[in-house]
């Protein structure tokens, strides 16, 4: 009988205590394990009401991670050892060869998790940054100085942002093998940036239903299948999961071996491109508005560090669009819609723009639309 075990993540270096146990799970010689952070109560405890560890679980699931969905019940991806396995093998053949990773995401999210299952698969010992306070650019030097062979590690976008502020920091980036992006879209002009300072980016797509990224730069990943099915991205293969945690039936792994996610695609010359997510499309004045679209548009304004595109509601449009911008410098709201105009339909161009210090995020720094839309609601003008 497999029971469902909680696994305790210490953080910073301490983090390295539980690779035994992570060996034992890719053997498949473990019960299955439930991540969760060791130095906070609360997410902890969210995790234990919706996953149940302590109770039977399916017999082949080695891992169960939570996706990080914007509300409610986390729902919990049901991974074997198998899946974890070919997917690191995966990476590696994908990257050239087994290296040394860098850890600087929490490890109780799929990212964060992949990064240690690779290093035990590769049999080095990572380096692992202390994220519990943020991550601190300033920390990569030190740890690249400890790090030997070839060298990878996983970062989302927010962090780069970050580290390219840092001289340092973009310098210690150079001396990677990889830089694995993911969880959040990637703006181009973000990616074009890191490649021109000499950062060896790879843009991964993928997510914890199907054990982390699993399309590289656009191509799968040996042993990974992909198809679109009426503009929605379909994955398959050796690294999709089981099914969710207590939902045999969930519509979403209705298919045996592959998983419909909520993302819509396109498939040319066997390269896929992301155009949005399904479930967050604006409709404005009868017409559809994707916001992935319209913020790869903006984030070409030499003035907008970051961007991010949300309906509101309007009661001659039913929702208009507007952006909240971080910018590098002054920006007017006539200057985005000039140059959202430049590419887009005028439809698409947001008729407010919200300057904000940060965006929010939610888990392994995906942004949290659904939070700032709330908090837009509140500073937006009543039409």
């Amino acid at each position: 009988m497999n029971v469902l075990h909680e696994l305790k993540i210490p953080s910073g270096e301490a983090a390295a205590a539980i690779l035994p146990r992570l060996s034992s799970v890719l053997d498949g010689n473990s019960p299955a394990v439930l991540p969760v952070p060791a130095d906070d109560l609360r997410e902890t405890e969210r995790l234990r009401d919706a996953l149940s560890p302590g109770a039977e679980i399916d017999d082949a699931a080695a891992l169960v991670v939570a996706t990080s969905g914007t509300t409610g019940t986390p729902k919990g991806a049901m991974l074997s050892a198998a899946a974890l396995r070919a997917s690191g093998t995966a990476t590696h053949l994908f990257l050239g060869g087994p290296g040394t990773w860098l850890l600087a995401l929490p490890a109780h999210h799929i990212a964060g998790m992949q990064v240690l299952l690779r290093s035990v698969l590769a049999g080095t010992d990572p380096a692992i940054l202390d994220v519990r306070a943020g991550f601190d650019p300033s920390a990569l030097a030190g740890a690249v100085a400890r790090m030997s062979g070839r060298k990878y590690t996983s970062l989302v976008p927010t962090q780069l942002v970050k580290a390219l502020d840092d001289a340092a920091a973009t310098e210690a980036l150079a001396e990677f093998d990889a830089v694995l992006l993911g969880g959040a879209a990637t703006p181009v002009p973000l990616r074009e940036r890191a490649l021109d300072a000499g950062i060896r980016v790879v843009r991964t797509y993928g997510m914890s239903e199907t054990a982390g990224g699993c399309v590289y730069d656009g191509v799968p990943l040996a042993g990974v299948d992909l198809r679109i099915d009426d503009g929605r991205v379909v994955l398959g293969g050796a690294t999709v999961a089981l099914g969710y945690r207590g939902m045999p039936q969930h519509p979403a792994f209705a298919e045996p071996g592959w998983f419909r996610t909520d993302d819509a695609g396109t498939l040319a010359g066997g390269v896929l491109t992301i155009t949005g997510r399904l479930d967050e499309a604006i409709s404005t004045g009868g017409l559809t508005v994707v916001p992935q679209v319209v913020e790869a548009a903006l984030a070409t304004h030499p003035s907008v560090r970051e961007c991010a595109v949300v309906g509101l509601p309007d009661e001659r449009l039913g929702e208009r669009v507007v952006v909240a911008v971080v910018a590098s410098n002054e920006v007017t709201l006539s200057e985005i819609r000039e140059h959202a105009a430049r590419t887009l339909d005028p439809t698409a161009a947001p008729r407010e723009l919200y300057l904000v210090d940060s965006l929010p995020t939610r888990g392994p720094g995906k942004l949290d639309r659904a939070a700032l839309r709330a908090t837009l609601v509140e500073l937006a003008p009543s039409l």
